[in-house]
């Protein structure tokens, strides 16, 4: 029988068992605890480097969609061929309508003006009705029907120019077969790109304004308020921000046109800015005449 001595003994021995087992499993524990949590960060960073990886790719893609800023986006110089599902842009709607007249100013400018043009009337000017245009080119007739509620100091200059002969027998200078950018630029008497009638007219524009075929707006230097003569006649789809005035529609039959002059192409002569170049079919404007409205 074992002595009270070593029962003692025995009972110190597997109670120091039992404490180092215990101690083992809480080490055990910890290490798997330190894993775990190991394991959950890189699982955060993981999830972290997808989001900044697909949220980087998004944003390249909508950078890429999202309409360029400048006023020439670049261009391709393969002939652009009008297909039937280009419809025709509907035309803008103001979100408000502008009264029965605004006042117009035509503030004067230190350029020569390309030909010898007074501004038109400024102060009060009508913002209802239309008039009707045909513009006889080279290439042939294209009619135009002007918008005074949407544009009306615009409508009043281009009506002003086109009575003092203006336009007449001046070269459109610039045609652009981009995708994005689809447009016949006219109204510079010199077929420079630079010329104007001596003054400039005020911005028309507002944040709903969309472009596309059918579709006539005023060009301008990329500054506020900065258009004067020149303007484009799009002929198919086109992305620009709203900075353009919207003043014309084209006929049917001046689409027509349009397009027998896109698809000759343009000789690239423009590129690689402002893109474009000079039509291979040139087109010369050789009267604007205005019905009374």
């Amino acid at each position: 029988m074992p002595t009270n001595e070593q029962r003692r003994e025995a009972a110190k021995r597997k109670l120091d068992r039992q404490l180092a087992h215990r101690a083992e499993r809480t080490k055990a524990r910890r290490r798997y605890a330190v894993a775990g949590g190991a394991a959950a960060v890189v699982l955060v960073i993981g999830v972290v480097v997808l989001i900044v990886t697909l949220g980087n790719r998004h944003q390249a893609v909508e950078a890429t969609a999202k309409p360029s800023t400048s006023a020439t986006p670049a261009k391709t110089s393969t002939p652009a061929t009008p297909r039937a599902e280009n419809k025709l842009a509907p035309l803008p709607v103001r979100p408000a309508p502008l009264p029965a007249s605004v006042d117009c100013q035509y503030p004067v400018t230190q350029q020569t003006p390309a030909r010898p043009v007074k501004p038109p009337l400024a102060g009060s000017t009508s913002a209802r009705g239309s008039a009707q245009v045909t513009m006889q080119t080279s290439a042939g007739a294209i009619g135009l029907t002007l918008d005074r509620a949407l544009a009306p100091c615009t409508v009043n200059s281009f009506v002003s120019l086109a009575q003092q002969g203006f336009y007449a027998n001046s070269p459109c200078h610039r045609l652009v077969t981009n995708p994005g950018l689809q447009v016949l630029q006219c109204g510079d008497p010199t077929g420079s790109g630079s010329g104007g009638p001596g003054y400039t007219i005020p911005d028309e524009v507002f944040p709903q304004l969309a472009y596309g075929r059918g579709l006539v707006a005023m060009a301008n230097t990329g500054q506020p308020d900065s258009g004067g003569s020149q303007f484009f006649l799009i002929y198919g789809q086109t992305q620009l921000p709203p900075q353009y005035t919207v003043f014309a529609t084209i006929s049917p039959t001046g689409l027509e046109v349009l397009d027998q002059i896109a698809k000759a192409g343009d000789d690239g002569s423009l590129e690689p800015s402002p893109g474009g170049g000079k039509p291979n079919q040139p087109v010369t404007i050789t009267s604007v005449d205005v019905k009374a409205t």
